[in-house]
Formats: C-alpha cells, sequence, structure tokens
C-alpha cells in the first residue's frame, strides 16, 4: 500500500479528538472545521461532553461526534458513568468513549467491573461504545487480554488502547493483543481503536498492517478500526497533498 492510500485509510478512520483542559468553544469550533478536509471527512470527532451539542450543529451528518465518559480517570464509579453517558446521548453523539476501571481490574475486582461494564452498555444503547482499557497502565499482556475479553463480552462496538492522558499510550504489543482477542472472540462485528502517540502517517501504518493480519482486510474501515488523534491529521494531510516524505511500508 502506498503512502497516499495509508493516508486515504488513515483519514477514513480517524476520530480527531481535543481532550485538553483549555477547550473552550472557539477551539472545538476550529476542531470542526478541521474535521471537513479537502481529501474527505474523518470518521468522527471526539470531545469533552460540554461540546457535544456545539459540535453536532457545526458537523455534517456524515461525521460522527464522540465524547468520553468516566474520563480519564477510570475510576469504579458507576453513578459517574452513568451521568456521563446521559448527557452525552441527550446531547446529540451518537458515539461514547468510556474509560474501563483498570484499577480495579488490576485490584482483581473482575466481578464488579464486568458488572460496571454490563450497566455502561445498557445505559449507553443505541449509541456506538468504545471502552478504553488503558493498556499502558495494564501493562501485564493478561491484563489486557482480560480487560478486552470483559469489554467484548459486555458488548462494546470498540476496544480502545489508551485515555492519551497516562505515561504510556498505544503500543504494537498491547495493539497486538487486544486485535488477537477480537478476531478470536465471536463477536464478528467489534472493533478496534487505537489512541494516544500516534502523530504520523508511518506509525499509523504500522497499526494497520497489525488490523489487517488480525481481522483482515474487511477490518481496514471504520466501522472496524478509529484512530484517536489530534496531531495526526496533519501529517495524513501533508502526505495526501504530496508535502511530505513520510516512510511507508509498501504493500503490507
Amino acid at each position: 500500500m502506498s503512502a497516499q492510500d495509508t493516508a486515504r485509510t488513515l483519514l477514513r478512520c480517524l476520530d480527531l479528538t481535543s481532550l485538553n483542559e483549555g477547550d473552550t468553544a472557539e477551539s472545538t469550533a476550529a476542531l470542526c472545521t478541521k474535521a471537513q478536509t479537502a481529501h474527505g471527512p474523518v470518521a468522527a470527532v471526539c470531545v469533552w461532553p460540554r461540546f457535544v451539542t456545539q459540535a453536532r450543529a457545526a458537523l455534517p451528518p456524515a461525521i460522527r461526534v464522540a465524547a468520553v465518559a468516566n474520563f480519564p480517570e477510570g475510576a469504579l464509579d458507576l453513578p459517574r458513568a452513568l451521568a456521563d453517558i446521559e448527557a452525552i446521548a441527550q446531547a446529540g453523539a451518537q458515539e461514547i468513549d468510556v474509560v474501563l476501571p483498570w484499577r480495579a481490574l488490576k485490584a482483581g475486582q473482575v466481578q464488579e467491573v464486568a458488572e460496571f461494564l454490563a450497566e455502561v452498555r445498557h445505559a449507553s444503547r443505541p449509541l456506538t461504545l468504545k471502552v478504553i482499557i488503558e493498556s499502558g497502565e495494564l501493562k501485564d499482556e493478561a491484563l489486557i487480554r482480560r480487560a478486552t475479553q470483559l469489554s467484548l463480552n459486555a458488548g462494546a462496538d470498540f476496544i480502545k488502547t489508551s485515555t492519551g492522558k497516562t505515561a504510556v499510550s498505544a503500543t504494537p504489543e498491547a495493539a497486538r493483543a487486544m486485535l488477537d482477542e477480537i478476531a478470536h472472540s465471536g463477536f464478528s462485528a467489534a472493533g478496534f481503536k487505537a489512541s494516544g502517540g500516534i502523530r504520523t502517517v508511518a506509525q499509523g501504518a504500522d497499526y494497520l498492517e497489525l488490523v489487517r493480519a488480525s481481522l483482515g482486510e474487511g477490518g481496514l474501515n471504520p466501522q472496524r478500526l478509529r484512530f484517536g488523534a489530534s496531531g495526526l491529521l496533519d501529517d495524513i494531510l501533508a502526505v495526501l497533498d504530496g508535502k511530505a516524505g513520510t516512510a511507508v511500508k509498501e504493500g503490507y
């Protein structure tokens, strides 16, 4: 696959994201404008819940609006998560990115985490649900796989690596374990989202290769694959405009 083809795939699968403490109505407006590129739209725009109404009004129907719940702490706090979900749904979003209580999972509270996810899934329907497992904090492959399994069993539409707010975000090693669980889960429509630290087309290409190896060509679309990023779009557009010499492996 050429660098341009890779960039086009990444663009189609991009959740253009801004989750900074200093986000404003003005920065949200700029984000929504940026999402509508000359090369086509991104998959979604991901914002804080308080900006959902504004983003939905500013974007065409082809671009979905996502917002975060239980974010970024990932506490075992079901009332807070449910309140976030209700606010997001009422504001008009199509997608919710919720943080799995990863500290509780590390502490062995598997049943409590499973119950949390089941309640979150029930409350969020019919919206698309992405569960952030915070793989960089779980660290251990067995825990990463367990978090992925619990999320899939609860009915998550996507399993997402990271909040992007921790020292370690997405890694190829964590992605490989997550994708393996998705591929062998029996949930044929489930997808994967890489988030945190992915800033170049070359980096994105590595994840495309992992997804293709696990989910096949059918996994390389926004129904099965997303990238959560803010800076990645700049490199995508540079490649598509012929202004960047990003090194991308051919024919992955």
